[in-house]
């Protein structure tokens, strides 16, 4: 345990361990063997959080990731195991932050959502039940009601959902590049207040701007994308100019 908790959680040894409890979650386990898994991994989080919500992020996209694939999972018991897990690992974030957010979590399952629509096709009546579950959850929890925690779960899950709805629109249209287009960037705009996933998207138009020939399009996307990074530099204080350096290229970037 020593070993583990070394420089914050965030050490060799605290990855080959997790590592290990993922490997149960992306090898097909019988729904009695997952049911372990889930308790497990309940104590891991409950024992190493700082692993999690702390340093580099890269854990818990991968624990993201993993737990959002088994809220699709075909066994009904499976499912609600696993979006039991997800809110108890959100909950372990607020308390993590001294019960002021849980943005790390949010980032994390939005962008996992986001990969799983490509890799596993996600989004069905299976992964809407799970939704629904996480949010009788917050719902019912009597030590969280006066704070902010519930409301910050519900905003969640409602953006997971305006995530599917557009990505499934998308599909609809991915014949009509301008539609298209013009459904990532509203999604893109729902990200204004979230830099890393508002790039995401922002990216994703670049390319089908450039698959499609419209250069002077796919760089108005990257330019947006150094004006993103630049005012948070800025913020940082490692950049004087901000967004304002890149005035002179288009007057679009305000």
């Amino acid at each position: 345990q020593r070993q583990l908790q070394q420089s914050d959680c965030q050490n060799a040894l605290m990855k080959k361990v997790f590592d290990t409890h993922m490997l149960f979650l992306q090898i097909n386990q019988s729904a009695a063997a997952l049911k372990h898994v889930f308790a497990a991994l309940r104590l891991f989080v409950g024992k190493f959080p700082s692993a999690f919500f702390q340093g580099q992020a890269d854990l818990c996209g991968s624990l993201c990731y993993e737990i959002l694939k088994c809220c699709n999972h075909r066994s009904r018991s499976t499912q609600t195991e696993a979006s039991a897990l997800l809110y108890f690992f959100m909950r372990k974030n607020f308390e993590f932050n001294k019960q002021k957010s849980i943005v790390r979590s949010h980032l994390q399952l939005i962008k996992a959502v986001s990969q799983l629509i490509a890799d596993a096709g996600i989004g069905g009546s299976r992964f809407q039940h799970s939704l629904a579950i996480i949010n009788n959850f917050a719902n019912g929890d009597k030590q969280m009601k006066n704070v902010n925690f519930p409301a910050e779960v519900k905003d969640l899950t409602k953006r997971i959902r305006t995530v599917l709805m557009a990505t499934a629109q998308m599909k609809e249209h991915e014949k009509d590049p301008e539609m298209l287009v013009d459904l990532q960037y509203s999604l893109a705009n729902s990200y204004a207040s979230t830099p890393e996933l508002r790039r995401t998207w922002l990216e994703s138009m670049a390319k089908i701007h450039a698959r499609n020939g419209d250069l002077s399009e796919a760089a108005m996307c990257y330019i947006h994308i150094a004006a993103l990074i630049a005012e948070y530099l800025k913020r940082k204080g490692l950049f004087s100019m901000g967004w304002p350096a890149f005035l002179s290229i288009t007057p679009n970037i305000k």
